[in-house]
């Protein structure tokens, strides 16, 4: 990866560059390309901020939106250019990559760099009214020594001025009137002498207008400074910041007023479009996370006590594929014909579609007597998905995997209702692809449990809390020791975790592949160790999960433990289960320990052909049979699991039987074929110290 400061240099020229092109400057191009480097870097610090604890300084962020317009003429054109540029630019930066973990951030300090600008440039137009205003009441001043210098003064003066400037008398009449107000209400300036200002005021505002006038002229205020609403010609309201001063005649009687109107249509635009782009998705248009979870707030206070809310929380199904194979600017196409066929789905109902991270969006629909069932719309969200839509020439389609939380009690916040959602939408997905799960409150109290113990693993691993446990794999023929099974176990007191529980969640945390190494580790020594100066001879027997199997560092692990440990490659069994041996990364992964001298098994071996087809065609040692298939010859089903056992030998050589618990199981297996075993008949997992002494 190239270093940050390189692509801050190439932003930063882009910048200046785009900048120089709309503004004007007091600064050589060298000090203006410093400048902009300056506050880049800067900008890019108070990311990093917001991203590692949430809570920047946006007030140092405005300062350099207010140092902007310090520069010099940086008008709103300018500022679109630097939102543009840093819009695209800072997520484009490899320092903010991945973009789902920056992108919150730079929205908001783009937003607090925008709120900067927008203060300075008020305060710039505060203080250019401030200078006109002096002008033009010292214009008025010097029209009593020398009445037409300073006529064609002020005249020049009124002429030139881009604000609109009004000269109004006493009685609220328009004497006089240059362009610049004309361009701003759609009127000549001979429209415009001898109306009222009142008539020009809209009426929500005539009242407060008035009564600043009076003050101005009871001497109460200098000066009135207010934003306004202005009628246009053609009916339309103009939005203005206006100021008024008067004007004393001689004997400091009260003379005329004089009104300076600025147009704040384009600043408050400006600033009604960075807030639209703060609360809605860029691509597609739809709100984001952050507004759907406000809307979400309140739709669950004026909900139907009957009937609810439903929020369906979907995800695209091989989206990344499309994105990996066509490019990101495709994806992003498919993804706004997503929301549009979603939109056609809810059309008839009153719901709110959004979307979040990625591929991610969400429906919530505020449910009527008319509303379908879940099972219905989730079932017209896949099938107008089905219907390809051509990009490119190309035609392409998605599924959704979708998560529901149907009718939540109504003391729930939206953070517990989007909680749930996700456990749904999590469940939904780990059974394939296009399915959907319903939010059910046992389930989730459960899954949270679990969530609460995979994330609590590598604590409890560094403090000693995890362990591995052996179990004895013993001949069927003669019960002699076979082997040695390593297991994961938990000593959480009362309520420890066998082996099964420990691999699922260190599966969910990806925990697997450190812990599963550490367990390879162990086991390859102490077996080591009992066979120091014994007959103990007996192989070590590991099953790895999916994702160990897959892991793309997995022989390197085991040379490693095996080069530590000294225990040679033969007395080694590493099982991987069926299911995985359909990928190519668990298949090379196997063919390789093989050819090291690794002994390989199948382990959950079952009854389906492409069992029998991996372990005639992969190079493995043994199978092991799958232990419902132990509590199916229990219940009596013989037949077809001794054809199986047969198979299997002409496949692999050695079949292997987990969870035997009674001497008929063991008696039947071994008279199917199988050679050895483990489960409670042989003995459970035990520490290396009360494991039968194999040295002894």
């Amino acid at each position: 990866m190239p270093p940050p400061e390189r692509g801050r240099e190439l932003l930063a020229r882009k910048w200046s560059y785009l900048l120089s092109g709309v503004v004007v400057v007091a600064l050589t191009r060298d000090d203006f390309d410093r400048e902009i480097q300056q506050r880049l870097d800067e900008l890019c610090a108070a990311v990093h901020a917001e991203t590692s604890s949430g809570t920047p300084s946006h007030r140092s962020v405005e300062r350099i939106g207010e140092q902007l317009v310090g520069l010099g003429y940086v008008t709103e054109d300018g500022f679109r250019v630097t939102l543009d540029v840093l819009g695209k630019g800072l997520l484009g930066l490899p320092e903010f990559q991945p973009v789902e973990t920056y992108a919150e951030p730079v929205v908001t300090v783009l937003g607090a760099l925008s709120a900067g600008f927008l203060a300075a440039s008020r305060r710039a137009v505060l203080e250019q009214q401030e200078s006109m205003q002096l002008s033009l009441l010292k214009a008025v001043r010097d029209a009593q020594w020398n009445l037409k210098e300073s006529e064609a003064r002020f005249e020049e003066v009124v002429t030139s001025s881009a604000s609109g400037i009004l000269v109004v008398d006493l009685a609220g009449r328009l004497v006089r009137a240059n362009a610049a107000i004309g361009d701003i209400l759609g009127y000549t300036t001979e429209e415009l002498t001898g109306l009222s200002l009142q008539d020009l005021v809209h009426p929500d505002s005539v009242r407060v207008l008035g009564e600043a006038l009076r003050a101005l002229v009871d001497g109460a205020q200098e000066r009135v400074r207010q934003p306004q609403r202005l009628l246009r010609k053609d009916g339309d309201v103009a939005r203005i910041s206006l100021t008024v001063s008067l004007v004393r005649a001689g004997g400091d009687q009260p003379g005329h007023f004089v009104a300076v109107i600025e147009d704040g249509t384009e600043l408050m635009l400006l600033q009604s479009e960075l807030n639209r782009q703060a609360l809605h998705d860029v691509s597609t248009g739809l709100p984001n996370r952050q507004y759907f979870t406000t809307y979400l707030e309140s739709a669950l206070r004026r909900a139907d006590p009957v009937r609810g809310l439903s929020l369906f929380h979907l995800d695209l199904d091989a989206f990344g594929m499309v994105c990996n194979s066509l490019g990101r600017p495709t994806g992003e196409r498919l993804l706004v014909h997503v929301s549009q066929r979603l939109k056609a789905v809810v059309a008839r109902e009153k719901a709110m579609i959004a979307r979040f991270d990625g591929d991610e969006f969400a429906i919530l629909v505020e449910n009527t007597g008319t509303t379908p069932d879940v099972a219905t719309t989730v079932a017209e969200i896949n099938r107008e998905l089905s219907e390809p839509v051509y990009l490119d020439g190309r035609g392409l389609a998605v599924s959704a995997s979708v998560g529901v939380v149907r009718r939540p009690p109504s003391d729930w916040e939206p953070a517990d209702v989007m909680r749930a959602a996700e456990q749904a939408l999590r469940r939904a997905k780990s059974g394939g692809r296009g399915q959907w799960e319903l939010y059910h409150p046992g389930q989730d109290a459960s899954e949270r449990r679990m969530d609460a113990l995979a994330v609590a693993m590598p604590g409890a691993w560094e403090q000693g809390e995890i362990g591995v446990r052996y179990q004895p794999l013993v001949a069927l023929a003669g019960r002699g020791l076979a082997g040695v099974v390593a297991r994961l176990h938990w000593d959480r007191g009362e309520d420890p975790l066998d082996h099964a529980t420990c691999v699922e969640m260190a599966e969910r945390t990806g925990l697997i592949l450190s812990l599963g190494e550490w367990q390879l580790a162990t086991g390859c020594g102490q077996v080591r160790w009992w066979g120091q100066g014994s007959e103990f001879t007996a192989p070590l027997h590991v099953g790895l999960t999916a994702h160990q199997s897959c892991d793309g560092d997995l022989v390197r692990r085991v040379r490693r433990v095996l080069d530590d440990t000294g225990l040679p490659a033969s007395r080694l069994t590493v099982g991987m289960p069926v299911p995985v041996v359909a990928r190519a990364e668990a298949v090379e992964n196997l063919t390789v320990l093989a050819e090291l001298g690794v002994h390989t098994s199948l382990d959950d071996f079952g009854l389906g052909p492409d069992d029998l087809a991996a372990a005639s065609e992969l190079p493995i040692k043994s199978v092991t049979v799958a232990r419902r298939l132990v509590e199916r010859q229990s219940r009596g089903d013989v037949e077809i699991l001794a054809d199986l056992v047969a198979s299997a030998r002409r496949a692999a050589g050695r079949v292997l039987v987990d969870g035997l618990a009674t001497p008929e199981q063991a008696e039947w297996w071994w008279a199917a074929g199988a050679v050895a075993g483990t489960g409670p008949l042989f003995g459970e997992p035990l520490p290396p110290g009360r494991f039968h002494n194999p040295r002894g």
